[in-house]
């Protein structure tokens, strides 16, 4: 088989491994090529035309996809720093309303103290209202009961008495009418 090199000779290896120099040959220089190599390495090379604008138009839509994913990463960047900014001033706004309610909350835990501080006070005061409310109690309902038993009793008494001598006084009445008509009839009875 032989092989070129740079020095214009061919060399020929011997079956037994070794090398033989000699002049190019135009016997080398001579190779056919069919319709049908010729065929393939025109779809190769079509092939390869292909490939390279397929890569070539992929490579331009990564590059629109790039720059369009960098656009909106720029605008959400321009956009997030706008939004922290605000986040940052309600932050502000919140803590300082946080501390003015901490403050209020303060004042009326104070105050709760005071009204608890009262109402233990009242507390005691009503505890006192009532036990002198039983002690009185105690000592006036034995007199009271027996005073208003009494006065109850006189007042029965006096007001059946009132009406018997009412019902006394209406029977002398009536024994007296009864007696005049009785005396009326016998002179009638007498004259007629």
């Amino acid at each position: 088989m032989p092989t070129l090199t740079s020095a214009g000779n061919t060399d020929e290896i011997d079956p037994r491994g070794s090398q033989v120099s000699g002049e190019v040959s135009t016997m080398a220089a001579e190779y056919t090529v069919s319709g049908g190599e010729i065929a393939a390495l025109i779809a190769a090379v079509a092939f390869l035309i292909l490939c390279i604008a397929a890569a070539w138009l992929l490579a331009a839509r990564i590059g629109k996809a790039v720059k369009s994913a960098t656009t909106a990463i720029e605008d959400v960047n321009a956009k997030a720093g706008v939004m922290l900014n605000n986040v940052n001033t309600t932050v502000e706004h919140v803590n300082v309303v946080l501390v003015k309610s901490h403050a209020s909350l303060d004042e009326v835990n104070r105050q709760l103290e005071r009204v608890d501080t009262m109402t233990a006070h009242a507390q005691q005061v009503t505890g006192n209202v009532a036990n002198l409310t039983t002690l009185v109690g105690a000592a006036a309902t034995s007199p009271l009961v027996k005073l208003a038993s009494f006065g109850f009793g006189l007042r029965r008494a006096s007001a059946k008495r009132r009406r018997e001598e009412t019902e006394s006084d209406v029977r002398e009445v009536m024994a007296a009418k009864k007696k005049k008509t009785r005396g009326k009839r016998g002179r009638r009875k007498a004259k007629g």
